[in-house]
């Protein structure tokens, strides 16, 4: 007898099946009232925007439940899975809380999930879109070319090996971090013709 599984796609987790762990946590989400779901989503959504949580809010607005550490950890996971996905996969309100009551979540703590995420769509939209553009930066090159004596066939030749010192900019801390490493004189050839072929590239792209 064959056993077919059909696949159920949602919008909001890019026309896939949703993940199990998700699902298993509706009926956890389900137990809060829809006030607090919409009081514990503005929480989340802090959070995508670059805010930390606050817990101690959070564990008051589940003590009602009864949550436990680890109810409030995967419902804090599960929300910010829905949430990210539905912005990242530019989901309408409406679409994402009639997919979210197909997975089991009550109307009413879907219409409440969607107030707040309409609300604040668009906001996290561009903190994502600036987060996608935030690349490493270099800040700085230091080197140095060193001999180094070698025996080749009873001769001794002082064969040249270049020190670089890269400063790189990290967006993310905000820090520079330095990496430092050697290469041979052939391989400083190839590697310099390969970055001059690249800025050829990204010029001919910026003139297009």
């Amino acid at each position: 007898m064959l056993n077919i599984h059909f696949l159920q796609r949602f919008r909001f987790c890019g026309d896939l099946d949703c993940p199990d762990w998700v699902l298993a946590e509706m009926s956890i989400l389900s137990k809060i009232t829809s006030v607090k779901m919409k009081l514990l989503c503005a929480q989340v959504i802090k959070n995508l925007l670059g805010e930390n949580i606050d817990y101690e809010k959070v564990h008051k607005l589940t003590s009602d439940a009864k949550y436990e550490i680890g109810d409030v950890k995967a419902s804090i996971a599960a929300l910010t899975f829905i949430l990210s996905s539905a912005v990242k996969h530019n989901v309408d309100g409406e679409s994402l809380s009639n997919e979210l009551q197909q997975l089991g979540l009550p109307k009413e703590h879907s219409t409440a999930l969607c107030k707040t995420y309409e609300g604040k769509r668009d906001d996290v939209r561009r903190k994502f879109k600036d987060q996608s553009f935030r690349v490493s930066r270099l800040d700085g090159v230091d080197w140095r070319v060193d001999y180094v004596v070698s025996s080749s066939n009873l001769h001794e030749v002082n064969v040249p090996s270049i020190q670089l010192q890269l400063q790189i900019a990290n967006p993310d801390t905000e820090t520079t971090d330095t990496s430092a490493f050697t290469v041979s004189a052939n391989k400083f050839r190839v590697f310099l013709n390969d970055l001059k072929e690249i800025q050829k590239q990204m010029e001919s792209l910026s003139t297009e």
